[in-house]
């Protein structure tokens, strides 16, 4: 009995030692928290982790010791770990910020060159249209310059002639259906004359007075008929006067006729110039 309990003591006493060993150990060989760091080459500016410390014999055997040991381990890895994770979303959000502005910056210089290039166009087709305006206004200078110099020049535009018998100045069907279509061409129109010369057979003062009043029946017809003002018809009476004939010689004529002719000049085209548009395109103004 004696001799068991003697050999049961040391064991006992024996029991604690790898608890304190492993404890010894570790405290030993683990970094602490306050140490500081040694190396600034990792993404977190801290010391690297220390190698694990080694359990020792009675770490292998003893249950108790090993569950601590792999907690001491285990803790600052999580914590670095935790570390990386806020420093890496950090960093992803402040790319994600760069890069959202480089894009605002992007879009708005592309913004601006856009608007540039508008501008450009607009002040081109501007500048194209006051150059079309300006040689417009030139042409029409020199069209009005060339109006105003020939306004006195009138050109036959149509001619007529009404035959009478001797001793009538009425008009005939024929001859007012030639009036009537000679006046319709100068309806609206500016920039005409309307010449009427008589002539008559017989001799001296009675051939013109009845020259003059055949001349007369054309005139009062075109004027009351058609609204022709007075002021552009020219009458006069020939008489008597020798008619010339194609083959340049002069002859009488027995009876009596009127010439009718269709005077025009350049009016009318200065009217019809200055009532176009001023410019083309877009915006078109009217001449004041």
């Amino acid at each position: 009995m004696n001799h068991r309990l003697i050999i049961a003591l040391p064991l006992a006493a024996l029991l604690p030692l790898p608890v304190v060993a492993q404890d010894t150990s570790s405290t030993q060989t683990q970094p602490t928290a306050t140490q500081p760091a040694s190396s600034t080459d990792t993404a977190t500016g801290k010391a690297p982790l220390a190698a694990p410390s080694r359990e020792g014999f009675w770490g292998h055997l003893n249950p108790f010791a090993r569950k601590k040991y792999v907690q001491r381990q285990v803790e600052p890895i999580r914590d670095r770990v935790n570390e990386l994770d806020d420093l890496t979303a950090s960093n992803g959000k402040a790319i994600k910020d760069t890069d959202s502005r480089a894009q605002a910056g992007i879009k708005l210089a592309s913004d601006k060159a856009d608007a540039a290039d508008q501008h450009a166009i607009d002040a081109g087709n501007k500048a194209t249209a006051a150059q079309q305006s300006a040689q417009q206004a030139t042409t029409r200078v020199q069209n009005v310059e060339t109006v105003v110099s020939n306004i006195d020049q009138y050109k036959a535009s149509n001619q007529t002639e009404i035959r009478f018998r001797p001793g009538q100045s009425a008009l005939s069907k024929n001859a007012k259906d030639a009036l009537d279509q000679m006046a319709e061409g100068v309806k609206g129109q500016h920039g005409y004359i309307f010449e009427v010369q008589g002539f008559s057979s017989g001799n001296g003062q009675a051939a013109i007075t009845a020259s003059q009043k055949m001349a007369e029946s054309v005139v009062r017809y075109l004027v009351l008929n058609h609204d022709i003002p007075v002021y552009r018809i020219y009458l006069v009476g020939m008489g008597n006067a020798p008619v010339a004939t194609d083959d340049a010689k002069s002859k009488r004529i027995n009876g009596g006729r009127v010439e009718i002719s269709l005077l025009k000049n350049d009016l009318e085209q200065l009217s019809a110039n200055a009532g176009a548009p001023a410019m083309s395109g877009d915006t078109q103004q009217q001449p004041k």
